[in-house]
């Protein structure tokens, strides 16, 4: 069995964090894994938000016998959830699954930009917040005949769709980013992560590749792909 050594109990700790939160949203999640070196990369699709979450975290050594250089595998969140032990730092990888679609339709690795327009994490948190009020309300206004399924759906694409200041970003982005703990209520300056950041560099950056829209912050990437950039609609990678 393969077994990941991560750098210690705290990335350990973080990364069954990221993998509840997904088994919170899907029971039956995939994940899908690339190991570089001593990067790991994991990804999944929360499918309340039609969004890739992207977490990586850093391994001692990348496999138990130190055999392997790479690693790419699509597995049960859940299992791999179970497997991890934050006191050893260590998470076994499962028997790999049929991966879901957008497990076989990832960003590019390079050749990412950084994007202009993204406003203060703040703001991006007030859209958010405002957002969540909107879909509230309107839906709560609907007669009850028309709180259908359909409706609510509609709805939701209308107030999620919209971007984020002048950027091509959906809110919908950020939205996820906060749902799974990628951007705290509170700006996280005591976290290791934040201190990672130059002095006066924003937590949140946007990032283009091609057709992909990426919202990096200290704890974790969201990707999208651009409407009308292809026929996949969704974020991944």
């Amino acid at each position: 069995m393969t077994v990941l050594h991560l750098a210690d109990a705290g990335e350990a700790a973080d990364l069954a964090a990221f993998l509840s939160r997904l088994v919170h949203y899907d029971r039956a999640a995939a994940v899908r894994l690339q190991a570089h070196g001593t990067t790991l990369a994991v990804f999944g699709r929360p499918p309340s938000f039609e969004v890739l979450a992207i977490r990586t975290a850093r391994l001692a050594k990348p496999y138990e016998n130190g055999l392997e250089v790479t690693l790419d595998v699509t597995v049960s969140a859940g299992e791999l959830l179970e497997s991890v032990d934050e006191s050893a730092a260590t998470a076994a990888v499962p028997a790999a699954v049929t991966g879901p679609p957008w497990a076989g339709v990832l960003p590019p690795r390079g050749g990412w930009r950084q994007e202009p327009g993204l406003p203060a994490p703040d703001a991006v948190r007030a859209m958010v917040a405002a957002a969540v009020t909107e879909f509230r309300s309107r839906t709560e206004e609907l007669a009850p005949e028309r709180r259908t399924r359909a409706e609510l759906d509609r709805v939701g694409r209308e107030i999620w769709s919209r971007p984020i200041g002048d950027t091509g970003l959906p809110v919908r982005a950020a939205h996820a980013a906060q749902s799974l703990g990628f951007l705290p209520p509170v700006p996280p300056v005591a976290s290791s992560a934040a201190q990672q950041l130059p002095s006066g560099e924003s937590p949140l950056a946007l990032y283009s590749s091609g057709a992909w829209l990426r919202l990096r912050t200290p704890f974790g990437s969201v990707a999208v792909r651009r409407a009308g950039l292809g026929a996949l609609d969704i974020s991944v990678r």
